[in-house]
């Protein structure tokens, strides 16, 4: 077990761009620690690696994200966190949920703020580190049906803007990449199954992305970044 690699926090590592970006920190030499909802789905792609470090939790819960915090520092402070959990609501403002907007919240702005505060303090006590989150343009504007989500990632955004500005002169690189366009998974291909390929972004190329961000030399740190495929209209 090499206990001296850089490692690289990821949370809601789903089965597209989490892994993806899992898979190219680990290609750059980074211990994994990974983070989703699903245990077993979570070990079993955690075979893939060595030396990972499973953190199975549902971070919409208060304690279950504080625990996840202490068992993750049993193995040190990550050098790079990419915040890619996500909860989302669709509707309008007359047919969305009051609750699932404040789960909504919870998962995208209060976890974050939650991972932030436990991690970053750390960071800058050593004077560097990367704390990136992955967005959607949905952070930028209000669509009519998107009134259970827009607000929370839009809030998102801001708050990691809020963090960037007093910790950037610190040392600590924040990042927010949106993604504006229909992620390449199975089911998103089943949804819209007569668009051609250069209508979907690749989940290894988002995650090439993530990694080049989270890289940045510090003469030359973004904070706001918009992906999208060629063939993305915008």
């Amino acid at each position: 077990m090499n206990s001296r690699k850089p490692i690289c926090f990821i949370t809601g590592v789903g089965p597209g761009t989490g892994t993806a970006i899992a898979r190219r920190f680990a290609k750059a030499g980074y211990r994994l620690a990974l983070n989703a909802r699903d245990a077993d789905r979570l070990t079993k792609l955690a075979q893939e690696f060595d030396d990972s470090i499973v953190l199975a939790a549902d971070i919409s819960e208060p304690k279950a994200r504080q625990d996840m915090l202490d068992d993750l520092f049993q193995y040190g402070v990550p050098e790079v966190v990419v915040n890619n959990a996500v909860g989302g609501t669709f509707g309008t403002y007359l047919e969305i949920d009051p609750d699932d907007l404040a789960r909504n919240f919870s998962v995208n702005v209060e976890a974050m703020l939650a991972l932030a505060r436990g991690i970053i303090p750390h960071m800058v006590d050593r004077g560097k580190g990367a704390f990136l989150a992955t967005g959607n343009s949905s952070a930028y504007r209000g669509k009519p049906n998107f009134a259970g989500f827009a607000p929370t990632k839009a809030a998102q955004r801001i708050l990691l803007e809020s963090i960037a500005r007093t910790v950037g002169p610190q040392g600590v690189h924040c990042a927010y990449v949106a993604i504006d366009a229909v992620i390449d998974l199975e089911w998103t291909r089943k949804m819209a199954p007569d668009k051609p390929d250069e209508f979907f972004c690749l989940p290894d190329d988002i995650a090439e992305e993530v990694f080049r961000i989270a890289s940045q030399k510090r003469s030359a740190w973004s904070f706001d970044t918009i992906i999208r495929p060629f063939g993305e209209g915008w």
